[in-house]
């Protein structure tokens, strides 16, 4: 290969070139279209590629790897411009163009479940009396004068009681937004 390369270079060599492109073309349009080419983009690509080494078979050199290689590697980057200037453009449904998500970005999920694992930890840690209180109230809605009745308690202990929690629970996740 490096011989045709050589005879292109130096003499402008039609038949070294007709022979390189007779066995390089179709295999330059398979490695396009195992890279997801479309059959007329890799005909394209590879068309383009071998012209390529026509124009530049004088800065190929046997010293930095051998043909095939530089064909290829030719191959790639005219692959990887003709994607660069491609421009995807998707019109997003009626309406979804001027309509901001209402999702929660990553880190502020991240914050949230963080969040919630350290108020759990420390709800596990809270006294079973405190724990119950919260429970009923966070978890049941139910008000302080509804716990009281229902644990038969004075309201000021279930509001004591709800004081304490609170404070052990904000003391385990203030460092936290």
């Amino acid at each position: 290969m490096a011989e045709f390369l050589n005879r292109i270079a130096t003499k402008g060599d039609a038949a070294a070139f007709r022979d390189l492109f007779e066995i390089y073309a179709p295999r330059v349009k398979a490695y396009m279209m195992r890279q997801g080419a479309d059959p007329a983009t890799a005909e394209e690509l590879a068309q383009e590629t071998l012209l390529t080494v026509w124009r530049k078979a004088n800065l190929y050199s046997g010293d930095r790897g051998n043909a095939t290689t530089w064909i290829f590697t030719i191959a790639r980057n005219l692959r990887i411009d003709k994607l660069r200037k491609e421009t995807t453009w998707v019109e997003l449904p009626e309406g979804r163009d001027e309509e901001a998500s209402d999702d929660p970005l990553p880190d502020e999920r991240a914050e949230v479940k963080e969040r919630q694992k350290r108020v759990q930890a420390a709800l596990a840690q809270l006294p079973a009396d405190q724990h119950e209180v919260v429970v009923l109230s966070y978890i049941e809605g139910l008000t302080h004068s509804q716990i009281a009745e229902r644990l038969r308690l004075p309201l000021g202990t279930v509001k004591s009681r709800m004081r304490l929690a609170y404070l052990k629970i904000r003391e385990a996740v203030e460092d936290l937004k």
